[in-house]
């Protein structure tokens, strides 16, 4: 797209800025899903219904058994997806429009959700647990550590053997 823009002579120039394309794309907004990252319900994801006021807005889990209340957006992280349904609709409406979007398989499968598994499961480990992921990280660090040094001395011995053959020119 074109836009005319003023170069420092004072001449009106056309600039052409590529793709034109809107910076930011996680709007509040209803039908936006959510994260609870505080709470009660935290760890749950919960579409907006409504949007009560600037800090403030209305949420109903259908598929997370978060019951419909009123949630502070600090509280919420935004996430990518959306769904469609009439405005300020009824959990059964927003039910039927979630398991449509299939938004729990849509979940899991984003690499933020794994990481919040991950984390969970990190949390849950034993002291014998945390005592044998210890040493099988250093059994592979020792054998990523040989294996480097391996192809280090490998490389440094080609490259003495490479360097002395002199090409002589006629």
């Amino acid at each position: 797209m074109l836009n005319p823009v003023i170069d420092y002579i004072g001449l009106l120039l056309p600039v052409n800025h590529g793709k034109c394309s809107v910076p930011f794309q996680r709007f509040v907004e209803s039908g936006r899903i959510a994260y609870v990252s505080d709470g009660p319900h935290k760890g749950k994801l919960v579409a907006i219904v409504d949007i009560i006021d600037q800090n403030r807005v209305l949420v109903d889990g259908p598929s997370s058994n978060v019951p419909r209340c009123e949630m502070r957006l600090n509280d919420l992280h935004l996430t990518k997806f959306r769904i469609r349904f009439p405005y300020t609709g009824s959990t059964r409406v927003v039910r039927k429009a979630w398991e449509a979007a299939n938004i729990n398989d849509l979940w899991k499968q984003t690499m933020w959700a794994r990481k919040v598994e991950a984390k969970k499961k990190r949390l849950e480990l034993s002291d014998f647990d945390r005592f044998k992921l210890r040493k099988a990280r250093q059994i592979r660090n020792k054998l990523r550590t040989d294996a480097f040094y391996r192809l280090k001395k490998k490389a440094k011995k080609t490259k003495a053997t490479g360097t002395s053959k002199k090409v002589e020119k006629k």
